[in-house]
């Protein structure tokens, strides 16, 4: 009997899978019909991509390694395949400029299409966590610096360009953002993060997967957003990048499960496992978080892709498979689709399949998940870009302006003793001193692609920009960021001796360089025989968190001149800044600030924007207060012999040029037997003489409940802009959802009681609050 698939196909010589007027489901169903086990594991496989793709005559194009590999393996998908920077050895000279990367990527689909027997087009991705990480694109703050602007917006409209920008090259997918909470300010990730804070991560990350996705995955310019790393990873024990985490299960899903269920909420379409082990389980091998929760809890209905070889270290790393066979079948059944860096799902899946260990049918599901995409992207349609447009619509004059706005509003002023900030236009003479004062590379962060100094903008250079030639700017480098041998702190002084005011730039780096060794998985190595800037970024973990290298020398000496300084950090973590503090008289964090950085710095330096940044992470007074995060558990903590408990600038703290006061706070409680919700109200006033932006925050409190809750937990947040003198009423609504614990029997509910509801400028600058009444009580079903 001819099936219904054969009918549709002996009426049409276009197989039904080509047919763009039938279902995805009936696409997919005809496809996977024609596929042998081969083509299958090809689709879950994604191996590195940048070897697959070459200059020939200054036009982009495969590779004989990526026509074999097709051939070999079918493969599906590549990653990094536009990636450039010291692990990747692509530079400037060796990597593919935007209408070569188009070029190189038409290529490499047309020979998928055209070449191989059922002409499936390939998934291509890259990282874009503040820009695509390719030649030629535009780049944003990091996302600390990103979460420091607290506006959601802004960084929707962000991620709308580093989508267009990557997929005009030909990418698909952007792997970003990361949802990983930063309680461990040692790690060496936490410029990836958007903070400590679950609520505002979740808002930063949906904003970017709404950005990223857009409403139609067939514009050419949008691509698929992938979550990182999912989940707990920011809390390694020792601060040890990879390591074990120690977590309950409710800390787990009421923190740092939270954001990702946010952003799974938004659309996210894929999900990235995380090298970490939780109670003893890796997590690419984990069931109850890639299956129970993410899928059966959430609803989730995208792909899973391993984090780089870590299905791999199942076996090698964790020691809970004895091979990478056992490893594969461990992860396909625990909720895996697709393998970065291709070495399980390949040969080892195709021998599991062989020897019984896993069924056919368990591999069709992943294909499934992953053929989805490709039909959801249109790529059966339209697997080409025009690289026309790649070559004039990226880092575009609109870009590179929202590159400066997102620096702007990222910028955190610390400290502005005597009002220093801002400075006059009129000053006679400024010295620019510090390590990173006039370094490209320093101000990006990592995962950026190589940049040609013309396309940076560093803080000499926007502080040179700012003045009239009259002015004298007397720059001096002073230190290295980490060695101790470069020395020119005399010269330093005597700059700063001869000028009204020292901007000194401080803090850290994550600039990759060629003589760095890399790990296999793209981590940095540290090597104690070579010093470079680099003492942040992926493998470059820290005992301590003081400024490294003679800076704080550097910064006493300019002190003792007697000139005013005024210290700009530059930096991916939270640094120690209590002698810093002593010595400076005005601090703007600055976090990476992108290319943009240096006019963004001098916007604030010199009063053209007024800084409303403020703090997604607590910045410590000593390593030995850590973790000190905002929202702890209750109790409340209590002082050392040695110091205090509280950090020295606390979760949401930042300064302005002007000053507002808070009033007429109002709360109304609406429940009805199904649901309930809380308005929370209240007037901003600017009080001071310059318009400026608030940074408005509602925290909330339990105060009796049937399991630990924290002492405060962020809820809402507005960044509102208001003139000199005027005021506005800030109004939010709270949900079900922001007031509910998981309960004793693992169960999700608010529970009548009393709460305060807490109005401030940071999590310790509280400046209105009052309690309200939940009378019912409103339960969901329990976790599995």
């Amino acid at each position: 009997m001819m099936s219904e698939i054969d009918a549709q196909n002996s009426q049409s010589a276009i197989p039904s899978y080509k047919n763009s007027d039938l279902s995805t489901d009936e696409r997919i169903n005809d496809l996977l019909l024609r596929m042998t086990i081969e083509e299958k594991v090809g689709q879950l496989a994604t191996p590195l991509g940048w070897e697959m793709v070459q200059k020939v005559n200054g036009t982009g194009s495969e590779t004989e390694a990526f026509r074999e590999l097709i051939e070999e393996r079918h493969i599906g998908s590549f990653w990094a395949t536009l990636r450039a920077d010291p692990w990747t050895q692509r530079t400037l000279q060796t990597g593919l400029n935007p209408r070569q990367s188009a070029e190189a990527i038409n290529a490499l689909q047309k020979y998928a299409v055209e070449q191989t027997r059922l002409g499936i087009p390939l998934l291509f991705s890259e990282e874009c966590a503040h820009g695509h990480m390719a030649i030629g694109t535009t780049v944003f703050p990091t996302s600390i610096g990103q979460a420091s602007t607290w506006n959601p917006p802004l960084i929707e409209e962000m991620a709308t360009i580093v989508a267009k920008e990557a997929r005009l090259q030909g990418a698909t997918t952007c792997y970003g953002p990361v949802l990983d909470l930063a309680r461990e300010p040692r790690w060496s990730r936490v410029e990836e993060t958007y903070g400590e804070d679950s609520y505002l991560s979740g808002m930063m990350g949906a904003a970017m997967v709404r950005g990223f996705q857009g409403s139609d995955l067939t514009s050419g310019e949008n691509v698929l957003s992938t979550l990182k790393h999912f989940a707990a990873y920011g809390v390694p024990i020792g601060g040890h990048n990879g390591s074990a985490v120690l977590t309950g299960s409710r800390e787990l899903h009421t923190q740092h499960l939270y954001p990702f269920k946010m952003a799974v909420d938004a659309g996210a379409k894929s999900v990235m496992t995380a090298y970490n082990s939780i109670d003893g389980v890796p997590n690419t091998s984990n069931r109850a978080l890639l299956t129970n929760t993410l899928r059966d809890e959430w609803g989730f209905d995208g792909f899973v892709v391993s984090d780089l070889y870590s299905i791999d270290g199942i076996a090698g790393s964790h020691r809970v498979a004895k091979d990478i066979q056992e490893a594969a079948v461990l992860s396909i059944r625990a909720g895996v689709d697709t393998d970065l860096g291709a070495n399980g799902f390949g040969a080892p899946l195709l021998k599991a399949v062989e020897d019984g260990l896993i069924t056919e049918e368990l591999i069709d599901r992943s294909v499934r998940r992953v053929l989805r995409q490709k039909f959801d992207l249109g790529l059966f349609e339209n697997p080409y870009v025009n690289p026309d447009r790649a070559e004039t619509g990226i880092r575009t004059d609109e870009h590179k302006d929202l590159a400066r706005q997102a620096a702007r509003e990222s910028l955190v002023l610390l400290k502005n003793d005597d009002d220093l900030l801002p400075l006059s236009k009129n000053v006679s003479s400024v010295a620019v001193i510090g390590p990173n004062a006039h370094n490209v590379y320093n101000q990006l962060g990592d995962y950026t692609a190589p940049q040609p100094p013309e396309n940076i903008v560093t803080v000499l250079e926007g502080i040179q920009s700012k003045l009239s030639g009259d002015a004298a700017i007397r720059y001096v480098k002073g230190t290295a960021i980490r060695d101790t041998v470069f020395n020119e702190i005399d010269l330093a002084v005597e700059a700063a001796e001869n000028s009204d005011v020292a901007i000194v730039v401080l803090g850290g780096s994550s600039a990759r360089d060629f003589e760095t060794s890399y790990e296999e998985t793209g981590a940095a190595s540290v090597n104690r025989e070579t010093v470079s800037d680099m003492e942040s970024g992926e493998g470059f973990d820290r005992a301590t968190l003081h400024m490294m290298g003679r800076q704080l020398e550097l910064l006493e000496a300019i002190s003792e001149t007697g000139t005013p300084v005024v210290l700009v950090l530059i930096k991916g973590r939270p640094l120690m800044l209590n002698q810093a503090g002593g010595q400076a008289t005005a601090i703007v964090d600055a976090w990476y600030p992108g290319q943009e950085g240096g006019n963004a710095i001098a916007d604030v330096l010199f009063g053209d924007y007024n800084p409303a940044g403020r703090l997604p992470i607590s910045v410590p007074k000593s390593e030995g207060q850590l973790p000190v995060y905002y929202n702890h558990l209750k109790p409340a903590h209590h002082d050392y012999v040695e110091l205090d408990a509280s950090p020295l600038y606390s979760f949401g703290y930042g300064l302005s040029y002007t000053s507002f006061d808070y009033s007429n706070l109002q709360t109304s409680v609406h429940e009805t037997a199904g649901d309930l919700s809380v308005g929370v109200s209240a007037t901003i006033e600017n009080t001071g003489q310059t318009d400026g932006d608030e940074v408005v925050q509602l925290y909330i409190r339990d105060h009796i409940s049937s399991v630990v809750t924290p002492v405060q937990q962020l809820r809402a947040f507005q960044r509102v802009h208001i003139a000199s003198g005027a005021k506005k009423t800030v109004t939010f609504k709270l949900s079900r959802e922001d007031l509910q614990l998981l309960d004793p029997s693992m169960t999700w509910v608010v529970e009548p009681g009393t709460f305060t509801v807490m109005i401030g400028a940071s999590s310790d600058d509280i400046r209105l609050q009052t309690r309200f009444e939940i009378k019912n009580e409103y339960k969901s079903l329990p976790l599995e």
